[in-house]
């Protein structure tokens, strides 16, 4: 949510972030979030001056008594009902008018920095570096499902059984794999400084429009009926809602945190057969990351996360890229962000396994997280990445480190967490 104080001195700077973003269509609000405003600061100007007269009228009044004049305490005492009735009706108005404000406020997206590249679309994202060897494996690879299924990992039409479409079992090996994956995230991300969190899953209505947008909370979340609850749809959203409501002197900063938790949206679909089995699916686990800092760190901290996960997903000998996202590809509270691709042999192109955002002040505006430095108190920043996200992450994992034999080397940073195990092999049927 932008600061209503620039769009009182810049309207221009936030309808041309609109003409960026793709989203003209939204000027009227801009135009119509200023003339609420204007509006607002005059009844609340004349409430103030009627709260004023009313406060030393009735100090005169005690005065008048004092010195017996009761047909001018009298007066003045009908002088005090006017103002209170007057300031009844102004009253009546503001509540009202703050809520519209800020009701079309939460629909301006953040101001995106200076240098995300201009585009409609994930389509005009930009590469910003590739790295890991992607020569070709020699040999055929199989459909994810067929490998995950070859291993004795993969159940599917148990799942859908019991749950519907875009569930699933894993199993066995598989299974083993996922918890070693999340496990070994952990501690990558404790050694790398990062305090360990288990989050709630569930989060009240008024943190997950903190969080994000209508139109993203609409399209992922699921709510618990009859409740002021959701589902998560990643920790990240109950990290950032850890510090609601709350004031930091800015020596204690950075809050760096990193959690593993189940994750639960309703997007889903089929968009061709590589987005089936447990590419996009409504359950799935995810180890996140999350900074709140002071706004002069987060260009820094975006920097490092982003390069975090490029560092995880390389010891698991997995080849990776980063794409710059375009402004039309960036969710209205992020200012900049990237996603970080991993190398499919099978479909011989990377695809998108976790993305990083800085939202500067949006979320923390909305959520009042504040930070007190030497200069006066100010709203936090907050950053969030994504380190690991089974069972999409183990397609790619799978496809590249699967041998012609059909097993699976796991690499030497995982062993550990695998039993100390060098492979993973085929169940004969």
């Amino acid at each position: 949510m932008l600061d209503i104080n620039l769009f009182r001195t810049n309207p221009e700077l936030i309808k041309e972030n609109l003409k960026k973003k793709f989203q003209e269509h939204k000027n009227s609000m801009v135009d119509e979030i200023i003339e609420l405003d204007a509006e607002y600061r005059t009844i609340k100007g004349r409430a103030d001056d009627l709260r004023a007269q009313r406060n030393s009228l009735s100090k005169t009044i005690g005065q008048l008594m004092g010195q017996k004049k009761f047909d001018e305490a009298e007066e003045a005492k009908l002088k005090v009902q006017d103002y209170a009735s007057e300031l009844n009706e102004i009253e009546e108005k503001e509540e009202p008018l703050l809520n519209k404000i800020k009701e079309l406020q939460l629909q301006i997206p953040n101001i995106i920095a200076d240098d995300v590249p201009i585009g409609k679309d994930d389509s005009e994202n930009v590469e910003l570096y590739r790295v890991g060897p992607t020569d070709p494996k020699g040999f055929e690879i199989p459909y994810h499902v067929d490998i995950m299924e070859s291993l004795g990992g993969l159940d599917l039409d148990s799942a859908r059984k019991v749950s519907g479409a875009g569930f699933y079992y894993l199993q066995k090996d598989v299974a083993r794999l996922h918890s070693a994956v999340t496990t070994y995230a952990r501690d990558f991300m404790i050694d790398r400084g990062y305090d360990y969190v288990i989050p709630p899953y569930m989060i009240k209505g008024s943190v997950v429009s903190g969080v994000m947008s209508f139109e993203e909370m609409e399209n992922m979340m699921y709510k618990i009926e009859g409740e002021d609850l959701y589902l998560i749809g990643t920790s990240e959203h109950s990290m950032i809602g850890k510090y609601i409501d709350t004031i930091t002197d800015s020596a204690q900063l950075p809050h760096k945190l990193t959690s593993s938790s189940p994750c639960f949206r309703r997007e889903v679909g089929a968009h061709g057969i590589e987005e089936r089995g447990v590419f996009r699916v409504h359950q799935f686990e995810k180890q996140e990351m999350v900074i709140v800092c002071r706004p002069e760190d987060s260009a820094m901290y975006f920097e490092e996360l982003y390069k975090t996960s490029v560092d995880f997903f390389r010891t698991l000998d997995i080849p990776v890229r980063v794409l710059e996202c375009c402004s039309g590809d960036l969710a209205d509270l992020k200012t900049k962000s990237v996603d970080v691709e991993a190398w499919s042999p099978r479909q011989q192109k990377y695809f998108e396994v976790g993305s990083c955002s800085n939202l500067t002040d949006a979320q923390a505006r909305r959520l009042m997280i504040r930070v007190d430095t030497p200069e006066g108190r100010v709203y936090a920043h907050t950053l969030n990445n994504t380190v690991v996200a089974p069972p999409r992450m183990l397609i790619s994992f799978l496809e590249n480190n699967l041998q012609e034999d059909g097993s699976i080397l796991i690499p030497e940073a995982l062993q550990p967490y695998m039993g100390f195990k060098k492979t993973m092999e085929r169940v004969s049927k």
